[in-house]
């Protein structure tokens, strides 16, 4: 096998392990992106755990051809970067369209979520959508707001009976 067919054949191992791996990944057309712009989104994607890469299309269309994607085609064209996230599947969907927002430069082609392709508007709502570490703070008060009533509506019949009775409760 010639040098060349090694470097590609290792570009699209690559690739297809980080979509293996990834719980999302979104594909990102950089197009005018100055360094210094792409420098500060790669920062923060870092920050976020999220992969920030550039291939070559083709690289990603034949692993994406290989994991069964599809929908991918019509969108690999042009430059294009893709963030891979790992452990929260909103996290590069959050970065980019809110960095999207901010320098109004370049967009969102479309994205991989568990493994199924969404458009630019799928990736949208998924960057809409509140991290894990929210959801289950809100579970949990869900949860814990019955309780609390029940503790409140009891601590209130022992204060009527105490009444009652002539005799203090201590909070």
């Amino acid at each position: 096998m010639s040098d060349n067919k090694q470097i590609k054949a290792a570009s699209i191992a690559d690739i297809h392990d980080r979509f293996s791996r990834s719980q999302s990944a979104v594909l990102v057309n950089y197009i005018g992106l100055t360094v210094a712009e792409v420098t500060e989104l790669r920062n923060q994607f870092r920050a976020a755990g999220v992969d920030f890469k550039v291939y070559k299309n083709t690289m990603i269309r034949r692993a994406a051809q290989e994991l069964g994607y599809q929908g991918l085609d019509e969108h690999l064209n042009g430059p294009t970067a893709v963030a891979f996230s790992y452990e929260d599947p909103t996290a590069g969907a959050k970065i980019i369209t809110e960095y999207i927002r901010k320098v109004r430069k370049t967009n969102v082609k479309c994205g991989i979520v568990n493994g199924k392709y969404t458009d630019a508007q799928g990736v949208d709502t998924l960057s809409k959508i509140p991290s894990r570490e929210v959801l289950l703070a809100q579970l949990m008060s869900v949860f814990n707001g019955p309780v609390r009533g029940f503790a409140v509506a009891l601590k209130a019949i022992a204060e009527k009976q105490s009444e009652a009775a002539g005799v203090a409760v201590e909070a």
